[in-house]
């Protein structure tokens, strides 16, 4: 029984005893106030189950004077004192302002999912990463042998109508046995090398692409003509070595084996079952040191140890314009990425690589776009390797190219089906590869957001240091003995022909990088209390009281609306009954009824005991 009480006195919230149609049918009612059935007076008050103040006054004094929460009792005592209680007021609103700003702050901020970054610094033995050597000098595949010719003369004739360079004859000789050229083999002469623009001293360099319609066409230009010239070849090249059959492998018979001359680790030899060979159409014969050792001590005479063979006449001179050695450091079962993370080493050097190791441990979730393993990936890598995000956003570029283009680049693995661009079988491929890798270089491809960073990965520091090798003075000795070792006569005396490279861990000490999140529910919760008490001085009980005031308030709201609401409802006139309903009396309409929560002036409805049992009316409460 829900009740409302006063500072006077207690008054229920619902009426007790029978109901006024029962009390009206045996009193039948009289010309005054003295007819009107009387409550028998209360001689005590039984407590109810809840009960509410009977107006929102009581209710705030009664929370300013128990409440835990600093300030609110001095709305209370200072009742005496306009100008005090007024201003305390003021001070509880804008603490009360100031608290509920910093919260909004406070989630605001949480639900951004911030992170920290701890770094730690980590001692054990580690292994030592793979290393993939590149000697910058790609080969002339024999059944292609006079396509690139060919090739050769288109671009001797573009570099002369562009810098009147005269190209020696006999410069690049050919093999004695030429391949008849492919009748199907078509170099489209259309896109050649064209002067963009002369702005001062600076000369603009491209080619124009066309679609096969010649509908929409547009230049890829370069303010450096030598990149120009390189990538225009390139393109060209790779639409020559689309024609190879798709199982064919270019030997590494240049080298006879001999890339590398001498190998050692820990001062012991190598074996040949640590390399991997494979061959990179832009940056030629490849091999991959992996041995799978472990780095006992950091310093050269427990790393890698290399001589290597730099050849200086390459194989094709306007794809290949440097004279060194390509190096990646990269980890186990990833896929060498030549042409975006390598570095090159200069002939007639000795280099010592240092490498240090960072460990990176990202959150997923809501913290993070990560992957463990390029699990749930929508893209499907086309590297037989583990996964990377280089390796995803390559293999996201070429289903893409495959899907508008209808074939793949060369440079990249093929996904099922599907068979590289060339011109004799796809015309005009140039234009939508070129538009698709504008839209990938200004990310408007959604590769970027399809293909995340792993959740843990190993990033490799790489430092080098070099030296001149070998001396002058040790020069003759040197070669003598490397050329005892069946290096080519031409060698002898050369030292331009010659690279050595040591490998090694700076130290064994690596770092690892572990993202943590900013604010962990413990963490929340501490800062959301730090807040409560600079501004009120506040627990978890404070809060809870201030949720029962607001309860209590509303409960008071939905009783004094209800009470109104039904005053005006029974105040309302109501119709006069037909005349059929004779038997139906109704009484003075200004007959005080008893005071009680349905108001001092209610009407009262008279049946008779007759009438009601003959058929019961429905009664209006």
């Amino acid at each position: 029984m829900a009740e409302l009480r006063s500072s006077g006195g207690r008054m229920e919230a619902a009426a007790q005893g029978g109901s006024p149609l029962e009390a009206g049918a045996q009193t039948p009612p009289g010309p005054g106030p003295s007819s009107l059935p009387t409550l028998p007076p209360k001689e005590g008050h039984q407590e109810g189950l809840v009960e509410l103040p009977a107006s929102f006054h009581e209710l705030f004094t009664f929370f300013c004077t128990n409440a835990t929460i600093h300030g609110a009792i001095r709305l209370v005592c200072s009742s005496g004192n306009r100008l005090k209680t007024s201003s305390w007021a003021l001070l509880f609103l804008g603490a009360l302002a100031a608290l509920c700003w910093q919260l909004g702050l406070l989630f605001q901020h949480h639900w951004l999912r911030p992170v920290l970054m701890a770094v730690s610094v980590h001692s054990e033995r580690k292994l030592l990463p793979l290393v993939t050597l590149c000697d910058g000098n790609p080969r002339r595949p024999s059944t292609i042998l006079h396509h690139l010719e060919v090739l050769d003369k288109f671009a001797q004739e573009n570099i002369h109508s562009l810098y009147k360079v005269n190209f020696s004859k006999g410069r690049d000789a050919l093999a004695a046995i030429v391949s008849p050229l492919d009748p199907h083999f078509h170099l489209d002469r259309e896109i050649r090398l064209q002067r963009l623009s002369h702005s001062g001293s600076r000369i603009r360099v491209g080619f124009r692409l066309c679609n096969s319609t010649g509908s929409d066409c547009f230049y890829r230009g370069y303010s450096s003509g030598v990149a120009a010239i390189r990538d225009w070849y390139r393109f060209h090249y790779m639409d020559i070595l689309a024609l190879l059959p798709t199982a064919w492998e270019e030997s590494h018979g240049s080298h006879n084996g001999r890339f590398v001359l001498s190998c050692s680790y820990d001062g012991k030899d190598c074996q040949d079952r640590q390399f991997q060979t494979f061959h990179h159409p832009t940056h030629g014969s490849c091999y991959t040191v992996d041995g799978i050792w472990t780095a006992q001590r950091p310093g050269i005479t427990h790393g890698i140890g290399l001589v290597l063979r730099v050849e200086q006449q390459a194989h094709l001179p306007l794809l290949s314009t440097q004279a060194g050695i390509k190096v990646m450091v990269h980890g186990h079962n990833h896929t060498p990425f030549l042409e975006h993370h390598s570095f090159s080493i200069r002939p007639g050097t000795e280099t010592t690589i240092s490498i240090r190791e960072d460990e990176v441990h990202r959150l997923g979730g809501p913290y993070g776009h990560c992957t463990a393993g390029g699990e749930g990936m929508e893209v499907q890598l086309l590297h037989n390797a583990s996964y990377t995000r280089q390796a995803c956003l390559v293999s996201c570029f070429q289903q893409l190219m495959v899907e508008t283009c209808s074939c793949g680049y060369y440079l990249y693995p093929l996904p099922a089906g599907a068979e590289h661009c060339s011109s004799a079988r796809h015309p005009a491929w140039g234009h939508c590869f070129y538009r698709l890798y504008q839209d990938l270089e200004t990310h408007r491809l959604p590769c970027a957001s399809r293909c995340p960073r792993p959740c843990r990965e190993s990033a490799f520091k790489v430092s080098a240091g070099t030296s001149r090798w070998p001396s002058a003075k040790s020069a003759d000795w040197t070669l003598a003995a490397l050329g005892e070792q069946r290096l080519p006569r031409q060698s002898h005396g050369q030292r331009s022909n010659l690279a050595k490279m040591n490998i090694i861990y700076q130290e064994l000490n690596y770092r690892s990088v572990q993202e943590a999140p900013l604010y962990s529910v413990p963490q929340l919760l501490s800062a959301m209390g730090s807040l409560c008490s600079l501004w009120f001085g506040a627990s978890v009980l404070s809060l809870l009281e201030l949720l029962e005031l607001l309860l209590d308030a509303s409960a008071l709201t939905l009783l004094l609306g209800g009470r109104r609401l039904r005053r005006a409802w029974f105040s309302w006139p109501r119709a006069r009954p037909a005349s059929g309903l004779s038997n139906i009396k109704l009484g003075v309409s200004q007959m005080p009824t008893p005071a009680g929560p349905s108001g001092p002036h209610l009407p009262w409805m008279v049946v008779s005991a007759k009438e009601s049992r003959a058929r019961p009316l429905p009664l209006e409460t």
